[in-house]
């Protein structure tokens, strides 16, 4: 995570001279480029000039996107390329660069990197000071962020290959066709099965090394309380994925209580993105086979998202391994809510990529489906 700079940049003077910027003629080239600020980020505002006489006057004037990015036409020739800020007086410039040449026909680039070494050490020490801090709390959040892309990738890396197992029966039958014999469709849907959770022990595996990730998640959180405590504008998004990262990391290292926790403060901080993260630490308890807790996760997560078909199918795979049996019929007995939860996927996802092994489920505890389920409303 990077966040714009607003400094007061030491600013280098000249003398300028008045004057209108010109219209290219017809035979132009072109120019562009990406202009830096000092902390590193894209700098948002401002305007690049292109000019003859060493930055005294403008040819042309190309204003910054929120991107950081110029472009514009010119005429042939060679000029200085200055940047300024929309405060920056018009005699003076922040940052420049010379003999850039400027081709018919042709689209030079230009950058404009304020963060390099040359223009920061023309800046008083004070400010290089906070630059320095900057970049240190900068770098941290950086690291943390790459985590959190790298926890979305896995999550989603997982989430597939589950279902890609789960619908192993079905992929059998599609590849073996549906009158091939019962051992054979099997053995193919055992093989399809090994392979997906073959895959998903490689996604949790390479995950990351969890100590070096659980501090850097950490680091970017006490920025983020740093610019609280000072009164600055936090974000919200950056903080619920530290918590849920966080969460994810202690679930997949066996801390079921801290990762519930962790994963109740990404709610608290960024509600918007709740049954987001509350899905996700379903599928992770799911992933790691913590079956009372995938089931928490599951209630939580339908009370924000009621209609999500998943969630459902998730929370009666942790319910029906508590199925016991009645000593007395020999019959089997599904722990309450189980097959409760295994109806309302069927009524959401008639469809769905587990509804085969559902109705297989449904089916061996002598269960009829019940087609007059409606999900409750989503909560605000």
């Amino acid at each position: 995570m990077k966040r714009t700079l607003s400094l007061s940049i030491g600013l280098l003077a000249f003398a300028v001279l008045p004057a209108l910027a010109q219209t290219p003629a017809p035979n132009t080239g072109k120019i562009h480029g990406h202009v830096t600020n000092p902390s590193g980020a894209p700098q948002s505002v401002g305007s690049v000039s292109l000019s003859t006489d060493e930055g005294r006057s403008s040819k042309y004037t190309f204003p910054v996107d929120a991107n950081g990015d110029y472009k514009g036409d010119a005429n042939p020739g060679t000029y200085t390329v200055v940047f300024r800020q929309p405060d920056t007086p018009p005699d003076k410039m922040v940052d420049s660069f010379d003999n850039v040449k400027i081709v018919a026909g042709q689209d030079v680039n230009q950058d404009i990197d304020m963060s390099r070494k040359a223009f920061i050490d023309k800046l008083p020490k004070e400010q290089q000071d906070k630059l320095a801090e900057m970049k240190k709390h900068n770098s941290e959040a950086l690291k943390a962020n790459q985590i959190i892309k790298q926890v979305n990738a896995d999550i989603q890396t997982v989430a597939q290959d589950i279902k890609d197992a789960d619908a192993a029966a079905a992929t059998a039958k599609n590849t073996l066709g549906a009158a091939a014999a019962k051992a054979d469709l099997d053995a193919k849907a055992a093989e399809i099965k090994t392979a997906k959770y073959t895959e998903v022990e490689k996604a949790q595996t390479g995950l990351k090394e969890y100590d070096p990730a659980l501090v850097n998640f950490k680091k970017a959180l006490d920025l983020e309380n740093a610019l609280q405590a000072a009164g600055k504008k936090t974000n919200s998004a950056v903080q619920g994925l530290c918590q849920a990262g966080i969460g994810e990391i202690y679930a997949r290292t066996g801390k079921v209580q801290e990762a519930m926790d962790a994963y109740d403060a990404a709610v608290k901080v960024n509600p918007s993105q709740g049954a987001f993260y509350l899905t996700n630490e379903t599928k992770i308890f799911y992933s790691t086979s913590q079956a009372d807790a995938q089931v928490a996760a599951a209630d939580k997560a339908i009370a924000l998202d009621p209609n999500a078909a998943i969630l459902y199918y998730l929370k009666g795979n942790g319910l029906v391994q508590k199925t016991t049996m009645d000593p007395k019929t020999n019959k089997l007995v599904a722990p309450a809510g189980c097959l409760e939860a295994y109806q309302k996927y069927l009524q959401l996802a008639p469809d769905g990529p587990y509804a085969a092994d559902v109705k297989g489920i449904l089916a061996g505890f002598s269960q009829t489906i019940d087609n007059t389920y409606k999900a409750p409303k989503k909560k605000s």
